[in-house]
């Protein structure tokens, strides 16, 4: 007997759920492409995503998903053969070094753990030993989608200044600009990418890049830039080349709905929000844990993302999981990916969610885990309410 008739949502690291408020914005005619709403529009989009990145870098908006921003950022900075570090910690920074491959550079993988963070210290010792400057960008992301890996971006540009190295610093920001605090300026980082489909709360096909002094000048001397991404180009005093042709208008009408929201609450308290949902789905982990079946991917409490939670599922399939909640309940989970394929579901915490649909995504999974006979601990939701009871109560 399926309960799910109701509106359905996703628990899903992305497409996340596109708030009510941004798919009306979309729901209206198009505009001339060079009419004064479009490149009013545009402005302040660009505009408003130096308030998200917390920079006063250059900012470049892209009908594309968050690999055509991978893309971006890489043509605008790199020549062929340069060598590019990549710091690994699940599939997703792989993925951005294999693309930099495909492209023509030379590409080194320093070996991470789907389980843990990068470990700057090691970042340090590898740059140290680079004493002719060969590498050129060193790529990480902020969190792995796919482990749930949280990595220190502020230790990680330590490191690199520890040890005295020029490299580029690039972060992919997809599935953590506007889920948790990213201070581009601050913390010296020097090209930052995301897209539109996680904590931006739009639909999928728009991808943002921001380009410091730093990058601006190694732009200059790139020779892996082509038309398309190129930043030259799209500072062109011509409107439409901030688009390289006709803008994505719909998904820009959506997206500055989405920018207004998150202004509207604050980026600090979205920050908090976020941080307190992966609490309380935190907290219903560790009591499933109980029964041994299930297990976070994560173990360092501090190294978990407040995005996306992977949970290991032992001795089972994990679709059985996935599949009740979804048939029975409207839930719709997380796959996992890469190396926890079949290991593994993920939850989702991030963009446009609140406590209800968090404690329901919750609810959901212990009710499979109840209906499946998946040995678990008892009270995962309880000791879940109990902690956005906790975080969320107001001081005194």
């Amino acid at each position: 007997m399926s309960v799910a008739n109701g509106r359905a949502f996703l628990a899903t690291p992305g497409p996340t759920n596109i708030p009510d408020r941004v798919l009306q914005a979309m729901m209206r005619p198009a505009e001339e492409l060079n009419s004064g709403a479009i490149v009013g529009l545009t402005e302040s989009l660009l505009a408003d995503l130096k308030r998200v990145f917390r920079t006063q870098a250059e900012t470049f908006i892209y009908a594309a998903n968050g690999h055509g921003g991978w893309e971006a950022a890489l043509t605008n900075v790199l020549s062929r053969g340069d060598k590019v570090l990549v710091l690994a910690s699940g599939r997703f920074a792989v993925g951005w070094g294999e693309m930099a491959a495909f492209m023509g550079a030379d590409v080194e993988v320093m070996p991470g753990s789907w389980r843990a963070a990068v470990d700057p210290e090691a970042v340090a010792e590898r740059l140290r030993r680079d004493s002719g400057h060969a590498i050129k960008a060193v790529l990480m992301v902020q969190i792995d989608t796919a482990s749930g890996v949280v990595n220190d971006v502020p230790a990680v540009r330590r490191a690199i200044d520890a040890a005295g190295h020029p490299a580029l610093f690039m972060v992919d920001g997809v599935a953590s600009v506007g889920c948790m605090e990213f201070e581009m300026d601050a913390w010296g980082v020097d090209v930052a990418m995301s897209a539109a489909q996680k904590g931006l709360m739009t639909s999928p096909g728009l991808a943002f890049v921001a380009a410091n002094a730093k990058a601006m000048q190694a732009h200059g001397d790139a020779d892996m830039r082509t038309l398309y991404w190129d930043w030259t180009s799209r500072m062109n005093v011509l409107a439409y080349m901030k688009h390289c042709g006709t803008a994505p208008e719909h998904l820009l009408f959506g997206l500055r709905a989405a920018i207004d929201m998150i202004l509207e609450e604050g980026l600090e308290a979205v920050w908090r929000r976020h941080a307190l949902l992966a609490g309380a789905v935190h907290a219903a982990v560790a009591k499933w844990s109980e029964g041994q079946a299930l297990s976070f991917n994560v173990p360092e409490p501090a190294q978990r993302a407040p995005s996306v939670t992977p949970i290991l599922v032992n001795g089972l399939d994990p679709a059985i999981i996935g599949d009740f909640t979804r048939d029975v309940c409207g839930v719709t989970l997380g796959s996992a990916i890469g190396d926890l394929t079949g290991k593994a579901f993920r939850i989702a915490h991030m963009g446009h969610v609140n406590a209800p649909m968090v404690l329901g995504a919750l609810g959901a999974v212990e009710m499979a885990l109840q209906a499946k006979a998946v040995p678990h601990g008892a009270g995962g939701v309880a000791a879940a309410v109990a902690a956005l009871a906790e975080g969320a109560a107001p001081t005194a």
